[in-house]
């Protein structure tokens, strides 16, 4: 199912050829795509299947079978999903650790996703990164990366291969409002900008990094304008309405992809847990996540629109979340039940 999603989304936009409608929301920039029936109703799938992956691993994170760190994509989903859909087969996804919802988005196994974070063999990196640090070269998703910022030097490199190769890939390269404040980003941009390599920069401006409100860390909070000294480009947009994002994934991947250089995309998101699953996240009211989940829920907003305008009917909306249910459960009992990594690991896959 995940395999699939983002090119179904791309093959039915090719034929439906959708219109832009232009609004604002929270002072984004909102240019949206008219989904066609098909379209949306991927983009529900897709989201949907990393907002139940992610519950599952919460529940899992609780009973003790997923250790060490665990960063949750709830309330976040249309971002990737949109991005991905607007992609060509090649193009490299790099972020960082809070990376589930990217790689299934990718086209990575719920069961391979889910049995790395549980320690197995039969997850991506057999069992020895766990949540932070898995890849898979096959559906060019090259890591989500516990170093904060670490990702945004490595995905311009992925840049730099494609520019020296000519090979017409784009690298998106993800990170958070909280790591755009390092500095090996601004490296990265001057390197980017000055070579035209051809890379999308996605900032997930989830409003709160680990904990302190962007107002507090960040002297310039339209992090779209983050590349101005560098002659980037950028747009900030409604990162809850996967309309939106997909209408400037195009447009970004395009100007990329033409050689034109880099392009920034400040993706207005938010996310519904803490930063971790050890917080308790304080720093913020109960009152303005509900307001969150009640208003903005990118998937609510994408079931209401099947409901409308696309004459879906809940019948087959249910029947979709028992079949992600199903998924999610499978790979949930083989991440439980798959065999730990042998002790002879840990000696490979180490540099000499």
């Amino acid at each position: 199912m995940a395999a699939t999603a983002a090119k179904a989304v791309a093959t039915a936009s090719k034929a439906s050829k959708p219109a832009a409608r232009s609004g604002k929301t929270g002072g984004a920039s909102k240019v949206t795509s008219s989904f066609s029936h098909a379209q949306e109703l991927q983009a529900y799938r897709e989201m949907l299947l990393i907002r139940r992956f992610e519950e599952k691993a919460g529940q899992m994170y609780g009973m003790g079978l997923i250790g060490g760190f665990c960063h949750l994509y709830i309330g976040q989903e249309a971002v990737v999903v949109g991005m991905q859909a607007a992609t060509r087969e090649g193009d490299q996804v790099i972020t960082g650790y809070r990376d589930h919802g990217h790689m299934i988005a990718a086209g990575m196994a719920a069961r391979g996703v889910m049995a790395e974070l549980t320690g197995r063999r039969g997850g991506y990196s057999h069992g020895k990164g766990g949540s932070m640090h898995m890849f898979s070269v096959e559906k060019a998703f090259y890591g989500g990366h516990g170093i904060v910022g670490a990702q945004v030097s490595l995905g311009t490199g992925l840049a730099f291969a494609n520019a020296y190769r000519s090979d017409g890939k784009v690298s998106l390269t993800y990170f958070g409002d909280g790591a755009a404040n390092q500095g090996q980003v601004y490296e990265s941009f001057n390197m980017a900008a000055l070579w035209k390599l051809p890379v999308v920069y996605v900032i997930e401006n989830n409003k709160y990094a680990m904990g302190t409100s962007v107002n507090r860390a960040s002297a310039q909070t339209d992090f779209s304008r983050r590349g101005v000294s560098f002659n980037i480009p950028g747009e900030q947009v409604d990162g809850m309405d996967v309309r939106a994002v997909y209408a400037a994934a195009q447009k970004a991947i395009e100007h990329a992809r033409s050689g034109k250089g880099p392009y920034i995309l400040e993706m207005l998101t938010y996310r519904y847990r803490g930063h971790s699953m050890s917080d308790p996240a304080k720093y913020r009211s109960k009152d303005e996540v509900q307001k969150m989940r009640t208003e903005h829920d990118p998937i609510e907003q994408s079931r209401a629109r099947l409901l409308g305008e696309h004459g879906v009917s809940e019948e087959e909306l249910k029947k979709i979340d028992s079949d992600i249910r199903d998924v999610v459960n499978e790979a949930a009992d083989f991440a439980t039940n798959d065999a730990e990594p042998d002790p002879s690991e840990l000696w490979s896959d180490i540099l000499k």
